[in-house]
């Protein structure tokens, strides 16, 4: 059997022809500063590799239905596995997908009410709010009702023809009003108020068929009043599917409150009416799971013994992943990247699959220092099944678990792509890489903190589970909030604080808009500028010089790359012969701005650039992005290339120009190595010493001891959460005895805590 992953020649993104050796069934963590190439290697070049062969074994016409993956750039791959990516891309589920049903638990519930439920209702679909035998007759198992906002909808002072129907559309002249206004049933000229009940009732209710005039003829359609179309359109559409701009819309227009029948529970009276131990399914699916875990235990149901022990199992990996707080009925949609992928880590640990290839993208994000350690066990025992197991990560901790090593750089973009270390963890803290030097670099605490200029108060926040707090958060200084996962950090700094302070800077983790034609210049807003520059040094149009406009090369329409469609074959993307991938026309790269044409600037490093342009506005920008570690990045990269904390920064840098005084950020660490994370500190100190607030949510132990102030909210997640535990600055948490956070910073700095139990 083979020992290990053999790769030779990787060339993805910035890869430098790299050849490396991963040995199989056990863990490999990848290291590396942010965008040296490792998910360049584990992503685009194994996960991918490994789907697109397993792809091939369907039929041409069943991959039609399959993503598509394209072959990486790569000489050869021996002895990979199946592989099974658990990225942080948060679970779109729609609103009938659950905790419970993601992740498998639910069918496991259901089939112990069919067996110990009393009394005896059916078979475990009688249970699931996804089948017609379950589902409440009244929500259809959704657990709450949507009608049309009548109130919003209408404008009853107007007619028809005054525009009375204000959805958009029902707008005048649009082919659903000329169903109203051609019915012959209104006068068009009317006031809605005016109407009678007769004529009320066929507006809203009536059916039948009508002649419509529409485009010089005449059609017999079907006539539906205005509450039977719109709940036939749009209300029996799952708003989840809907784009932005329709989901907009249809909320403006709509109300939703909890179904009356079944009370949010999904399900119909004869499921609910089903127990065990005064408990019936719902009523489970509520609980939270370290609180389900105990009743679960309590049932005494010996012909639903095996069914029990697997319940209780799949469970108590949720608990052990840090994930306790929450419940089997909580909507998919509502977890945070962090859960999404811890949810889905829980789903494959049920799995029979053996010698399987498990990757996995900083499985620590979003994870408190105590959590992590429960993290590493699941790992381990992913492993210990037989299964190959990579992780991208940063985390020291997550590291240390380690079999083998693999440390790419030296640093980012065109300064990385190679492999700089292979090998054990012990041989890691010894390599002269950085990652090798900052594992042997311990930061220090902080004995210096700034003096508050002031304070802003949160008063009485009792949101989710936040029970009554009131604190106080200091003006003019670093403040860090932590606390486990799920003790409402977020629910009170980015859900009650910023409702508060709408004027505050956020710089949170939603994803930077990523297309193939977005990059750095159009994201941060200077390629305006640039375009306007050489514009006026040529004497011509600025839209020549945009790769979206006048200026693209005809035959990749600006790309710089042509995409071929090969129908039932893989695609191919070639470089674009024409522009030789500059994107633009030749006549456009003649022109020149200091001897550069609008390619070359597009190809300079953020670094390079900052050198090149003297425009302040310009440079204000450039001077933020390479502030914020991204100097190696070039100003024409898409940012569909970049990584995930490359993307965070790139979102950070457009804030930094800005003049606000309160700024919140949002685990800003994420996906950051441990030489970035000392940069990042770096940008916030210069923040805050020019007057600004700064709020971060962050569970790294390095800002944590940075920071000067401090307010630890716990003591756990969920019901048992939602206290603040602590204010004070690092040095007086480090002695407080009752806090999961000063536990980890203790055993970060190496220092027990003297009479006293953590």
């Amino acid at each position: 059997m083979a020992e290990f992953i053999r790769i030779v020649g990787a060339r993805e993104n910035n890869l430098k022809n790299v050849s490396l050796t991963i040995p199989k069934r056990k863990i490999t963590v990848f290291t590396g500063v942010s965008g040296s190439g490792k998910s360049s290697i584990v992503f685009d070049t194994i996960a991918a590799e490994a789907q697109r062969q397993l792809n091939e074994t369907f039929t041409a016409f069943a991959r039609t239905f399959l993503p598509s993956y394209g072959h990486p750039d790569v000489d050869t791959i021996e002895n990979i596995s199946a592989a099974i990516v658990v990225d942080q891309k948060r679970i779109a589920g729609n609103s009938r997908s659950t905790v419970g049903t993601i992740t498998d638990i639910a069918p496991l519930l259901r089939l112990l009410f069919s067996r110990a439920g009393e009394p005896y209702v059916g078979y475990s679909n009688a249970f699931s709010f996804n089948d017609p035998q379950g589902m409440c007759p009244r929500c259809d198992g959704i657990g709450r009702i949507t009608t049309l906002d009548l109130d919003a909808f209408l404008d009853r002072s107007k007619s028809l023809n005054e525009g009375a129907l204000r959805h958009p559309d029902f707008k005048v002249g649009s082919w659903y009003w000329q169903m109203y206004a051609g019915s012959g049933y209104f006068d068009n000229d009317k006031p809605l108020a005016e109407y009678t009940d007769t004529e009320w009732e066929l507006l809203l209710h009536g059916t039948g068929k009508v002649p419509v005039e529409w485009q010089g003829g005449t059609i017999n359609s079907t006539y539906e009043g205005i509450v039977v179309r719109f709940t036939r359109v749009y209300i029996n559409k799952d708003a989840a599917t809907m784009s932005d701009r329709n989901r907009e819309i249809f909320e403006r227009f709509t109300r939703s409150e909890t179904c009356p029948e079944c009370a949010g529970a999904r399900l119909n009276a004869k499921a609910l009416s089903c127990r065990i131990n005064g408990h019936n399914i719902a009523e489970m699916s509520a609980l939270e799971v370290t609180e389900l875990v105990e009743v679960l235990r309590r049932i005494d149901a010996p012909q639903a013994g095996p069914v029990l022990e697997s319940l209780i199992d799949r469970l108590g990996d949720l608990v052990t992943i840090g994930l306790g707080y929450l419940t089997l009925d909580r909507p998919t949609a509502t977890l945070s990247g962090g859960e999404s992928q811890r949810v889905k880590m829980v789903r494959h640990l049920a799995s029979s699959l053996v010698d399987m290839t498990y990757i996995f993208d900083e499985p620590s994000v979003g994870l408190h220092p105590r959590d992590v350690d429960r993290l590493k066990k699941l790992l381990v025992k992913l492993r210990d099944k037989g299964n190959t197991v990579l992780v991208v990560e940063h985390d020291p901790d997550v590291i240390e678990i380690a079999d083998h090593v693999i440390d790419v750089g030296p640093r980012a973009g065109a300064h990385g792509g190679e492999i700089v270390y292979s090998g054990d963890v012990a041989g890691l803290h010894e390599a002269d890489t950085l990652t090798g030097r900052f594992l042997r670099h311990a930061t220090p605490m902080k004995t210096e903190y700034r003096t508050p200029t002031g304070r802003l108060t949160i008063r009485d926040a009792s949101l989710h589970n936040l029970k009554n707090v009131t604190v106080d958060i200091p003006t003019g200084v670093l403040t860090v909030v932590t606390g486990v996962a799920g003790s409402g950090k977020s629910t009170l700094i980015n859900e009650v604080f910023l409702a508060e302070h709408p004027e505050a800077i956020a710089i949170d983790q939603s994803a930077v808009a990523a297309n193939r034609r977005s990059n750095l210049t159009t994201y941060t807003g200077i390629l305006d500028p640039i375009r306007r520059l050489f514009a006026k040094a040529n004497g011509v149009s600025p839209s020549l010089f945009s790769a979206n406009s006048a200026g693209a090369c005809p035959d990749c329409q600006g790309l710089g790359v042509i995409y071929t469609d090969l129908a039932f074959m893989e695609g191919v993307k070639s470089t674009c012969e024409t522009c030789a991938g500059r994107r633009f026309k030749e006549e456009v790269l003649a022109y020149r701005l200091r001897g550069r044409s609008i390619s070359d600037v597009l190809e300079m490093s953020a670094a390079e650039a900052l050198e090149f342009f003297t425009e302040r506005k310009i440079r204000d920008v450039l001077r933020a992005v390479n502030d914020v570690g991204l100097d190696y990045l070039r100003l024409g990269q898409p940012l569909s290339t970049l990584s995930g904390g490359e993307c965070q920064r790139v979102k950070l840098a457009t804030e930094l120009h800005k003049q606000g005084s309160v700024y919140v950020m949002d685990e800003p660490t994420t996906g950051l190595h441990m030489s970035d994370v000392s940069h990042l500190l770096g940008v916030i100190d210069r923040l805050v010493d020019q007057g600004n607030t700064v709020v971060v949510i962050e569970h790294n132990l390095d800002v944590i001891k940075h920071a000067d102030w401090i307010i630890d909210l716990g003591p756990e997640g969920g019901s048992a959460g939602g206290e603040v535990v602590f204010t004070g600055t690092p040095a007086e948490l480090l002695e407080f005895p009752h806090s999961h956070t000063a536990a980890a910073l203790r055993e970060h700095a190496g220092r027990p805590l003297v009479g006293a139990s953590a």
